[in-house]
């Protein structure tokens, strides 16, 4: 099911709009399992506590005057997560071209100027396509963890390494692309997925995408010379890991 945020800050446009969610799900007999409406970018970024292609958001482009907030937003939110999908819901359909330079990938524009019907049909059009690609567009190879705070969903061929955050009860998932943190225990994440290893009690790694273990320092390098620590006592598994690949 869908986790649908979104950000507007005027009171007239936010109803409007989850009006029209809300109808194009009843209509289409769709589920969400949140509707959150916020007017304050910080608030839908600190709202964000899972990763995956079911998160989606409506996103208004000119926040409290400034007429690319809504990109920069955008740009925030794909870095901690990926897969999400990011629609545009504005007055400035003219930025559409801005949105390769903040490389956000966003779904579509849609124009606050539409007739009702046909906002209504535009929202319902982009719900149902994301209703559609729920848990598809990752496919199989894809990791999935699950905990009572954070539901990820991320590429498994893009994962380097998970670490234990320097904020409790939270891990840090480093990938190809970034990084995001999620609740989590490093030991349950060892324990999801048998393809990955762990390599130290406070590192979890994929061994697919290691290019280097330094036998001597203890350490296994990914690439862009991104490295994480391996206990002596668990080199040895590691290593015939890499090997069987």
């Amino acid at each position: 099911m869908l986790n649908i945020f979104v950000l507007e800050d005027d009171f007239f446009q936010q109803t409007r709009l989850e009006t029209a969610i809300k109808r194009s799900m009843s209509v289409n007999g769709l589920k969400y399992r949140h509707l959150e409406i916020f007017g304050k970018p910080q608030q839908l970024l600190e709202a964000i506590t899972e990763t995956g292609n079911h998160q989606f958001f409506f996103l208004d482009i000119e926040i409290k005057g400034e007429e690319k907030k809504g990109m920069e937003i955008a740009r925030e939110i794909r870095a901690k997560d990926p897969s999400a999908s990011i629609v545009f819901v504005t007055t400035h359909s003219e930025f559409m071209p801005v949105t390769y330079k903040y490389r956000v990938s966003a779904l579509d524009f849609i124009d606050k100027g539409l007739s009702d019907d046909d906002f209504q049909e535009a929202i319902s059009s982009v719900l149902l396509h994301a209703a559609k690609n729920v848990n598809q567009t990752v496919a199989a190879d894809s990791f999935r963890f699950k905990s009572a705070h954070s539901q990820i969903q991320v590429p498994f061929s893009d994962i380097l390494y998970f670490e234990t955050s320097s904020t409790i009860h939270k891990v840090v998932l480093t990938t190809k692309k970034g990084h995001m943190e999620f609740y989590g225990k490093v030991s349950d994440i060892a324990k999801a997925d048998k393809r990955l290893y762990q390599s130290h009690r406070a590192y979890v790694v994929n061994p697919e995408n290691v290019v280097k273990i330094d036998r001597q320092n203890h350490l296994v390098f990914f690439e862009n010379d991104d490295s994480c620590l391996v206990s002596r006592l668990k080199l040895k598994g590691l290593i015939e890991r890499v090997e069987k690949r």
